[in-house]
C-alpha cells in the first residue's frame, strides 16, 4: 500500500491488529530487513499491529528532489506515523539508522512511546567509537565457492557467519533491499546531511519504559561500545552484546534474538497492564 506524505507515496505494510509497533529500517535496505526478523516473533503472539514501511530512496518509496538531510527524513517519518496512528501510543523498533531516528522520537515524544528496541543501532554518525575489525568466525567454504565473486566480496565485508542459512536470509531480507535502493541519492544524502541537527543525548528526562539494545560483538559498521555509552539514559534497558554477530546480529544469532525480543515484549505487556 501507499500513503501520500509530503507529496511522497510512502510504501508500507501492516500485519496484525492490536497495539501498534512502528518498524524503522536502516540505511539502504528496505522494510524486509525488519519484517524478516520481527514477523516470526508474532506467529504465536497476537495483539500487535506491526507497521513496516520503506524510507524515501529505499525499497518502493521514491526519492523527492527536496530531500537532503536527516532532519527532513525525520519530518517525513513523523508525518507518516501521525497519519497511520494519529495520537496513539506505540512501540518503536529501530535497526541501524532506524535506531538513530528512533532516538529522536524518544527525545521529542517519549510520552507516546511505551517501549523501544534497538537492533545494532547507529548512535553518532560523526563520532563513532572504535569499530571491531571485520572478522569471519564461521564459513562454509564449499558453499561460498559456488557464489559469484561479487557476492563473496559482499559477504566478506559484512557477514561474520557465512553459511547457506545465513546467506538465504541476507539475500531475502537485506540484499533485496540494497538492490532496489536509489544509490546516487543515498550517496549524496550521506555526504550532505546524514547527521541530525538535534542533540539526541539532551533528553528532558531518562526514558523509563522497557528498552532493549541488541548489538553485535563483531559489528564493523556501527560497533557496540557507543550504544553502551548512552545506557544511563535508558534505566529500564536490557543491553546485550552478542558474540559471533556482526551488523546483522538478528540473522546471525536468531535464537537469542527471538528470546530477547520476547522478553522485551513481556516487559512491555507487564508495564502496560499496571498503567
Amino acid at each position: 500500500m501507499d500513503i501520500n506524505i509530503k507529496d511522497i507515496p510512502i510504501y508500507y505494510k501492516i500485519h496484525g491488529e492490536g497495539f501498534p509497533i512502528i518498524m524503522l529500517h536502516g540505511y539502504s535496505p528496505d522494510h524486509r530487513i525488519m519484517s524478516g526478523c520481527m514477523e516470526p516473533i508474532f506467529k504465536n503472539r497476537p495483539g500487535y499491529q506491526r507497521i513496516y514501511f520503506d524510507l524515501p530512496g529505499m525499497g518502493q518509496t521514491p526519492t523527492p528532489d527536496w530531500l537532503n538531510c536527516s532532519d527532513q527524513m525525520l519530518e517525513i517519518v513523523q508525518a507518516f506515523i501521525e497519519a497511520i496512528i494519529p495520537g496513539q501510543h506505540y512501540l518503536l523498533v529501530g535497526e541501524s539508522y532506524g535506531g538513530y531516528l528512533a532516538r529522536a522520537f524518544i527525545k521529542e515524544q517519549a510520552d507516546l512511546i511505551e517501549g523501544v528496541m534497538f537492533i545494532c543501532p547507529l548512535i553518532d554518525p560523526l563520532h563513532r567509537s572504535e569499530l571491531p575489525p571485520m572478522t569471519i568466525l564461521e564459513k562454509d567454504t564449499a558453499f561460498t565457492a559456488t557464489l559469484p565473486a561479487e557476492m563473496q566480496t559482499e559477504l566478506d565485508n559484512i557477514a561474520v557467519i557465512q553459511t547457506p542459512e545465513t546467506y538465504a536470509r541476507l539475500a531475502a531480507e537485506v540484499h533485496v533491499g540494497l538492490r532496489s535502493a536509489d544509490q546516487p541519492f543515498l550517496d549524496r544524502f550521506y555526504a550532505q546531511g546524514y547527521p541530525l541537527s538535534m542533540d539526541l543525548d539532551d533528553l528532558a528526562a531518562p526514558f523509563t519504559k522497557p528498552t532493549l539494545f541488541i548489538t553485535g560483538r563483531q559489528d564493523n559498521i556501527v560497533g557496540y561500545q557507543s550504544a553502551w555509552d548512552i545506557i544511563a539514559q535508558y534505566p529500564r534497558a536490557t543491553f546485550v552484546v552478542l558474540d559471533i554477530a556482526g551488523h546483522n546480529a538478528q540473522i546471525e544469532q536468531p535464537e537469542l534474538f527471538d528470546v530477547l525480543t520476547h522478553n522485551w515484549l513481556d516487559r512491555v505487556e507487564k508495564e502496560l497492564s499496571t498503567n
